[in-house]
């Protein structure tokens, strides 16, 4: 029998390619293919999946949140796919528990090799993956902030950047507009003196904040 794979992408086109792709390797057995993080956790509950192949940006719950309900809740190991804009997330993913962590843009055949590694109970990491969270840890070596600085709001903000949600999420779950959250951020990574939100969400796992 093959390495049972669910696949989560709420992109169709992306998410029927791999399900034809993967089920083309002798290796493989595409048990389900479904649009979001709670549908995937549904399934790995459900049913053995032995890799879950996670876009990490889904509605209703993403790769992130999914994994860690996934690892959590199942035998089922993690694999999240993302693309080079999705550095709020690296950090939190690997937290949460996935065993690799990969782009979108490789090659069929080296997905088909992630999927078999992380079956085998190893972890794959490309090289970009590994620079960025290098890069991302490095630069808050000496970042100490304090709580008190923020506002109730601005600790909510930095908790829910710190779980891997993006702004439109953010603004769902504390029922304000994407706007403002943008706006809380800005103020965030002035009180702290940091360049972007990844670096929020580190500083904060770190216990910096």
């Amino acid at each position: 029998m093959g390495i049972r794979i669910l696949i989560a992408d709420d992109d169709s086109l992306i998410r029927e390619s791999l399900k034809i792709i993967l089920s083309m390797n002798e290796d493989i057995e595409v048990i389900d293919a479904v649009e979001n993080g709670l549908k995937a956790l549904e399934v790995c509950v459900k049913i053995n999946v032995d890799v879950a192949l996670l876009d990490v940006r889904m509605p209703v719950l993403n790769g992130v949140e999914a994994t860690r309900e996934i690892v959590d809740k199942t035998n089922t190991k993690c694999l999240i796919l993302t693309t080079f804009d999705e550095d709020d997330y690296i950090i939190n993913g690997i937290k949460n528990g996935a065993k690799g962590y990969i782009l979108k843009n490789n090659s069929p055949e080296k997905i088909i090799d992630a999927i078999k590694t992380v079956h085998k109970g190893n972890t794959v990491f490309q090289d970009v993956i590994m620079d960025k969270v290098k890069d991302l840890i490095g630069s808050n070596k000496d970042v100490k902030i304090k709580e008190e600085n923020f506002s109730a709001r601005e600790i909510e903000i930095i908790k829910a950047v710190a779980e891997g949600l993006s702004n439109k999420e953010i603004a769902q779950k504390l029922f304000i507009t994407e706007g403002t959250v943008k706006n809380y951020i800005s103020s965030i990574l002035d009180k702290t003196g940091l360049e972007h939100r990844t670096q929020i969400a580190v500083s904060y796992l770190k216990g910096n904040i």
